[in-house]
């Protein structure tokens, strides 16, 4: 982006994510902006006239965004050098997040005076996936890196424990002084095991799409600067979070797939020390699980159909995340296997 001569459009889903990556960017001299809804008018005519005049180097924009028409108008004026797209998976029916703007972001780039360089990037996705993000972002001859989903320092375990809290409390008592994230599958078990581990006298805090801005920002600097080394939360806590010393991630519930797993575990131990991840599984989770997803919230963008089939994917990938949980056999070989790795 640096190295380019004009400015570098970055694609990106959450407005968390954006709002950190944009600090850190600032932080360090570079000059950074965000487009995206959470905005007022007047921050938007700002950001708008801002861009107009060449102020960012890298702006950051929801792909929401893209196709208004005050924004398609803009980029018309604009000398775009490079368009990356993060989280990419978000393009695939088959990915875990799929989200139906993502199918547009093609047509923004037909819609440009020039066609800039384009990069798609993502932690978690399987070959299928990989294939989908090529065809639909209509790539042309994408040099395609894959570093491999293998983090030999991190520890896998899963445990099926007749009672998770004292299960929960072993492991804490045993990591004791050290950072790390219980994640749970709904709010409500993040405020009742915050409150446990409190009582226990651990220092924990928590954070969930219910609090306030105020309090999850409150509670993920206690998280960062150690104040509090363990974090209880929701799947909502961890992306753009980029704490090296996570010795740690214990999944008090089975999340819905291996990819939310993965990435969800894979926040331990970014340091290249030695991490570990436990689940402890009961039965119970499936029914969680499936009741989630049978509840998600319908997409506007998405027809009956599309969402039955999205639905219907979810449920296989629910079935292979219970595998994992349940067969015998070498857990990182699963995981290597699942994302075509041996």
């Amino acid at each position: 982006a640096l190295l380019l001569p004009g400015l570098t459009l970055v694609i990106s889903p959450l407005i968390s994510l954006m709002k950190d990556q944009v600090m850190a960017l600032q932080n360090a001299g570079i000059p950074a902006g965000c487009i995206h809804s959470a905005m007022s008018v007047e921050e938007l005519r700002e950001a708008y006239r801002d861009t107009r005049f060449g102020a960012y180097k890298i702006l950051y924009i929801a792909p929401e965004r893209l196709l208004t028409d005050g924004f398609c108008a803009l980029a018309q004026e604009l000398e775009i050098s490079l368009l990356a797209v993060d989280e990419a998976h978000c393009i695939s029916q088959w990915g875990q997040d799929f989200r139906p703007v993502y199918l547009r972001i093609a047509d923004f780039v037909d819609s440009l005076p020039t066609r800039p360089v384009m990069g798609a990037f993502t932690a978690t996705a399987t070959e299928r996936v990989r294939q989908d993000i090529i065809r639909l972002l209509r790539l042309q001859n994408p040099e395609t890196v894959t570093t491999g989903f293998d983090r030999p320092n991190l520890y896998f375990e899963v445990i099926r424990p007749k009672n998770r809290d004292a299960a929960l409390m072993d492991i804490l008592r045993r990591k004791r002084g050290e950072s790390g994230i219980v994640y749970c599958a709904t709010r409500k078990a993040v405020e009742q095991v915050c409150d446990k581990l409190i009582r226990a006298g651990i220092d924990a805090t928590r954070y969930h799409a219910g609090l306030s801005d105020e309090e999850r920002k409150e509670n993920q600097e206690k998280f960062q600067y150690d104040t509090c080394p363990v974090m209880v939360a929701t799947n909502a806590f961890g992306m753009g979070i980029d704490k090296s010393n996570v010795r740690f991630v214990i999944h008090y519930q089975m999340p819905r797939s291996m990819e939310a797993y993965y990435q969800e575990a894979g926040r331990a131990g970014r340091d290249g020390e030695a991490a570990e991840c436990i689940l402890l599984y009961n039965g119970s989770d499936i029914f969680t699980a499936k009741w989630m997803i049978e509840h998600t919230e319908p997409n506007e963008n998405m027809t009956a159909a599309e969402q039955s089939a999205v639905r219907y994917q979810d449920m296989n990938r629910l079935n292979r995340m219970v595998d994992y949980c349940t067969k015998p056999g070498c857990l990182r070989a699963f995981i290597l296997r699942y994302f075509g790795e041996n």
